[in-house]
C-alpha cells in the first residue's frame, strides 16, 4: 500500500505546544515567517486538518530557520499486530516517517513495545539509513508492555527536555490499542499523534480511546493511505 511522506508536526503554529515564531524584523536571526505557497506538501498537518479536497487545503513546509526536532516512535510489535498485516503496513508507513526525518534533519528516538518489556533501539540520534535494516527485520511476537513504554517515554522526554530546552519535541504511537485495560495515564508533555493499525473484521477500537487518555491525535492507518 502507498503512503505518503508522514513526519509529525502539528497542523498549525497556535498554542503552548507550538513551535516557536519566527522573528518579526527581515534581518532578525531566523527572519520574516512567511507562510509557503509552494514546495513540499507537509502532509503532517495537511492530514491532521482533515483529507485534502483541493490545492487548497494543502500545507506547504516553510522555508525557515528553526531548532531542530526530535521524533519519539513507539512501535506497538506485539503478538497481536501480526493480524491483518497490521505490523506489515505500520513498516511501510515508518519506512516513509524514517525518510522524512532524514530529509528534515529531524533526530530520532525509537522505542518497540513487545515481549515482556518495552526496548530502545535509538535515543535522539540523526535519521540514518540503518533504521531501514532494523525495520526489515523487525516482527510480532509476545505481549503488549504499551503502558511501562509510554512511562518510560515521558520520563526520557522530561530529562532531556531539561538538557536541550530549544528542541521542538514530538511523539509517534503507533499501535493497534489493543490492552485489557490501562490507568494513570498522563498528557503527553509534547505534540503526539496516535496511528490505529488494528485491522480485521472485528475491532476493538480502544486505540482511539487511548489517544484521547493521552492528549494526542488520532488518525487510522487506512486515513493516511486513502490520500
Amino acid at each position: 500500500m502507498a503512503k505518503k511522506a508522514l513526519g509529525i508536526r502539528p497542523p498549525s503554529d497556535a498554542g503552548a505546544d507550538a513551535r516557536p515564531r519566527a522573528g518579526q524584523l527581515d534581518d532578525g536571526r531566523q527572519g520574516r515567517r512567511h507562510a509557503a505557497r509552494s514546495g513540499v506538501v507537509n502532509w503532517p498537518g495537511t492530514l491532521l486538518n482533515g483529507r485534502p479536497h483541493s490545492r487548497e487545503d494543502l500545507l506547504f513546509q516553510l522555508r525557515t530557520c528553526s531548532p531542530h526536532e526530535l521524533w519519539l516512535v513507539i512501535v506497538d510489535a506485539s503478538a497481536s499486530t501480526r493480524r491483518h498485516h497490521a505490523l506489515r503496513d505500520a513498516k511501510g508507513l515508518l519506512a516513509q516517517l524514517f525518510d522524512d526525518a532524514y530529509r528534515q534533519r529531524a533526530r530520532l528516538a525509537l522505542l518497540t513495545v513487545s515481549g515482556s518489556a518495552p526496548k530502545w533501539q535509538v535515543q535522539g540520534l540523526k535519521a540514518s539509513s540503518g533504521l531501514r535494516a532494523w525495520l526489515e527485520q523487525l516482527g510480532a511476537g509476545g505481549g503488549t508492555p504499551l503502558l511501562p513504554a509510554l512511562t518510560q517515554a515521558q520520563q526520557w522526554l522530561e530529562a532531556r527536555r531539561k538538557r536541550f530546552p530549544a528542541e521542538q519535541q514530538r511523539l509517534l504511537l503507533v499501535t493497534d490499542g489493543r490492552l485489557k485495560a490501562w490507568s494513570g495515564l498522563t498528557l503527553v508533555t509534547c505534540p503526539g499523534l496516535l496511528i490505529d493499525i488494528e485491522r480485521g473484521p472485528i475491532r476493538l477500537g480502544r486505540a482511539k480511546d487511548l489517544a484521547g487518555a493521552l492528549g494526542a491525535e488520532y488518525r487510522h492507518i487506512d486515513e493516511l493511505g486513502s490520500v
